[in-house]
């Protein structure tokens, strides 16, 4: 406890240092409004900041959130609770559906041949079971860069566990494979394989001796059953393939489906604007999660900073001259199913719109400011993220996250802006059994949150607005032009017809 005040201590030093410097210099109007305010928030977000403790009670008190099940709705809860105890203003949850639930039920192999031992697997969620009591069957393989070849020859693996492996080069880009897998797999249902060892889409899972589970399309679910593999087992399975031996498993996966929608909700607080509360800075994180572990880096990091970035500017008792709206999304692990039920539910209001802040990239430190494909906005941005240099050095980049809650923003036009961290940790910890507090750093986590509650309080209480949505012409031909039409394709996401082609 003693170090970790010295380490708060140190940063609301050297944070209070930075901004008085540029207090005592102004170099503009913005540098005499925001900074004061600025200043304020960061000595709350260091010295007093509720993030591990937030952070801790996700984890221990709600843990795993898939969405639509009972956890997530407590989760909803205890979010809305949070950000009324914490002082935000029209705190409220608004309903949207999902077009099916889903809960994991057992999953368990075992190797019959060559040798007899247990396997290591997690079902991937949303797809299905095999019999009760589970099968024995012997093992198939199948390329993932020549699915279209592997789908005209399916009723080879009738009777078999296909085992999906990426060999030689592909003939498509990841996304276009991405997008037609979902298409394999139900061919495979349909020529009677009995489950798919390739959750990891062809590839072996990180870390060691751990399985990531997650969705395998967007809003899509499967009857076949899928997994992911321990690399270890993934290794030995390979070996005995390449020398032509015939290895035979028994798999006993068990999920459940319902049988129609099931309802969540996205939580919302607000600071409402002084000067223009019709502007709103929206700053926001997924709230579910996957179900292996506690669902802490993937997002309860972005949940704890949510709400403590809100703690430390109600603290500070400053207000922005626009409407910061804090916002806690579900859904997203199937394809950003809450973030785009808000921008339906919001459509009239997004012209008004400034920007959204998001953090969802797991525990490490913060190291890059990207904006969203918003290449205007950068000069203005620099400034702030030089006035943080004392805090942290980080870079300014149009750079784009489109896997996350920023894409229903950057595809409107605005400047979903992702805070971007280190990821060496994360690809362990990222929807496997890992994901728990112990790979959490108090130290980086309350930087992290100091980090959005100024990045969403400069662009909110700016004298000039930050940014406005691009027309729907500029943003397809950006995204056209930086190479993302591929991806958004796949994800089923890409709405701009032929919007932004350049002409023939």
């Amino acid at each position: 406890m003693k170090n970790r005040l010295l380490i708060l201590t140190a940063v609301l030093v050297t944070a209070n240092c930075t901004f008085a410097r540029e207090l005592s210099a102004p170099k503009s109007a913005e540098a005499d409004t925001t900074k004061p305010g600025l200043v304020r928030i960061a000595g709350n977000a260091t010295m007093d900041s509720p993030a591990f403790q937030l952070l801790t009670e996700l984890s221990d008190e709600v843990g795993a959130r898939v969405t639509g099940s009972p956890e997530a709705r407590k989760a909803i809860e205890w979010s809305a609770a949070k950000m009324k105890s914490i002082g935000l203003e029209n705190v409220h949850t608004e309903k949207w559906n999902l077009w099916k639930g889903w809960t994991r039920g057992p999953a368990e192999a075992v190797m019959l041949a060559p040798l007899h031992r247990p396997l290591a697997i997690s079902a991937m969620g949303w797809t299905g079971s095999t019999p009760t009591g589970g099968v024995d069957a012997d093992i198939a393989a199948a390329n993932l860069f020549d699915l279209e070849e592997e789908a005209k020859n399916a009723s080879k693996f009738r009777g078999k566990i296909v085992y999906v492996v990426a060999q030689g080069k592909p003939k498509q880009s990841f996304w276009t494979i991405f997008g037609n897998y979902a298409s394999f797999l139900r061919q495979l249902h349909a020529a009677g394989a009995v489950a798919v060892i390739g959750g990891d889409f062809g590839f072996k899972p990180e870390g060691m001796h751990l399985t990531h589970t997650g969705i395998l399309g967007f809003f899509v679910d499967e009857e076949i059953p899928v997994v992911s593999m321990a690399k270890e087992d993934e290794g030995q399975i390979e070996r005995y393939l390449a020398e032509g031996k015939s290895v035979r498993l028994h798999v006993n996966i068990q999920n459940r489906f319902t049988s129609g929608p099931v309802e969540s909700a996205n939580v919302v607080g607000e600071v409402v604007g002084r000067e223009h509360p019709e502007q709103v800075v929206v700053i926001g994180a997924h709230l579910d999660s996957w179900d292996l572990s506690e669902g802490t880096t993937d997002n309860g990091v972005g949940v704890s900073c949510v709400l403590a970035a809100a703690d430390a500017i109600m603290k500070s008792g400053v207000r922005p001259r626009r409407t910061m709206r804090f916002v806690l999304w579900t859904g997203e692990e199937q394809g950003f199913g809450g973030s785009l039920a808000y921008m339906k539910q919001h459509a009239s209001e997004i012209k008004d719109h400034v920007a959204a802040v998001v953090l969802d990239n797991g525990q490490g430190p913060v190291k890059e400011f990207q904006l969203g494909g918003r290449d205007d906005l950068i000069a203005s941005f620099d400034p702030f993220s030089d006035s943080l240099e004392n805090i942290r050095d980080i870079k300014v980049t149009a750079e784009m996250e489109l896997e996350s809650d920023t894409a229903p923003f950057i595809l409107a036009g605005l400047p979903g802006i992702n805070l971007a961290q280190d990821p060496a940790e994360y690809k362990f910890t990222h929807h496997s059994e890992a994901d728990a507090l112990e790979a959490v750093k108090p130290d980086v986590l309350t930087q992290d949150a100091t980090i959005m509650a100024l990045t969403a309080y400069w662009i909110a209480d700016r004298p000039d607005r930050f940014a406005s949505p691009w027309p729907a012409e500029k943003t397809a031909r950006m995204l056209r032009e930086t190479g993302q039409f591929e991806k958004i394709n796949a994800f089923g996401l890409w709405t701009f017809g032929n919007l932004g082609q350049s002409p023939q």
